[in-house]
């Protein structure tokens, strides 16, 4: 496994891995700092209010961690940022120019945004390049993804994610003999092999080892900067470990925004989220 430190040096050449730089659609106008844009977002289902007038705003390059307890509506604000769900008012732009509730999730994929599930969905049967090279950006179909010549770009790219994602070893490994920390990362790098601009993280250290946690709060935090990078979390110490802002769901709406300790300091998140 790559270590930290050389980790950190790798990714401060960007000659090195440049497929850490984005893609940007022109249409995606960040010229106000901001990426994502969640205004008066609301949505129901069957009576039962999942999003509640949700303001949420994401910076260009940020890292923000968004807890809070079960059936706060995380996992239906990402539904709505990624196109599965659609909200009953509200609107969700992605920078200034990218009305995501006009896209479908292949549209909305495509312009930028990734999303990683939190259990990891990788192809079992096939090795970590082969699972790389599929998820590759471009034509998504299996038969001429595997038929294809690869330019010596793509290689490169192959194995510098596979390097960024401590997997480089393992590279030609099947991917159903990986450790679930490990599958986790593959799901991660096939998610940069598409080169997206933000990048939804559902609850990445579910299930790892103490040492598999410290490995991903260096990965995520290092990808912050050339992406925006939302992660959704129920561990507490790796959320510390890793988050600059956190915003707490509750009901369905923000409840508060803040540091880890002011959040953890606010009385009313106090009472819900930490049942006191």
């Amino acid at each position: 496994m790559i270590s930290s430190s050389s980790l950190r040096s790798l990714l401060n050449r960007e000659e090195v891995f440049p497929f850490l730089v984005p893609d940007i659609p022109p249409e995606l106008d960040l010229s106000h700092g901001v990426i994502l844009y969640l205004e008066g977002i609301s949505v129901s289902f069957d009576g039962f209010k999942a999003i509640n007038d949700l303001n949420l705003y994401i910076d260009d390059g940020e890292l923000r961690c968004i807890i809070g307890p079960n059936g706060a509506g995380k996992t239906t604000m990402m539904d709505i940022i990624t196109g599965k769900t659609r909200p009953d008012i509200g609107s969700a732009w992605f920078g200034q120019g990218i009305n995501l509730l006009k896209l479908d999730e292949p549209e909305i994929a495509a312009k930028g945004i990734g999303r990683k599930f939190q259990k990891p969905t990788v192809f079992e049967e096939h090795t970590v390049h082969t699972n790389l090279e599929l998820a590759m950006a471009g034509d998504k179909s299996v038969w001429k993804t595997l038929k294809a010549k690869l330019s010596s770009e793509q290689k490169d790219s192959i194995y510098e994610v596979a390097t960024l994602i401590g997997l480089k070893e393992q590279i030609r490994t099947r991917a159903g003999s990986l450790s679930h920390g490990q599958k986790q990362w593959l799901e991660i790098g096939m998610l940069l092999m598409q080169s997206p601009k933000l990048l939804l993280i559902d609850e990445p250290v579910a299930g790892m080892t103490q040492q598999e946690m410290e490995r991903t709060a260096e990965l995520l935090t290092t990808l912050s900067g050339q992406h925006s990078v939302i992660v959704v979390e129920h561990d507490m110490d790796f959320v510390r470990s890793i988050a600059r802002k956190v915003s707490v769901l509750h009901q369905g709406s923000i409840l508060a925004e803040g540091t880890m300790d002011e959040v953890q300091n606010n009385q009313q998140v106090v009472e819900v989220y930490l049942g006191e």
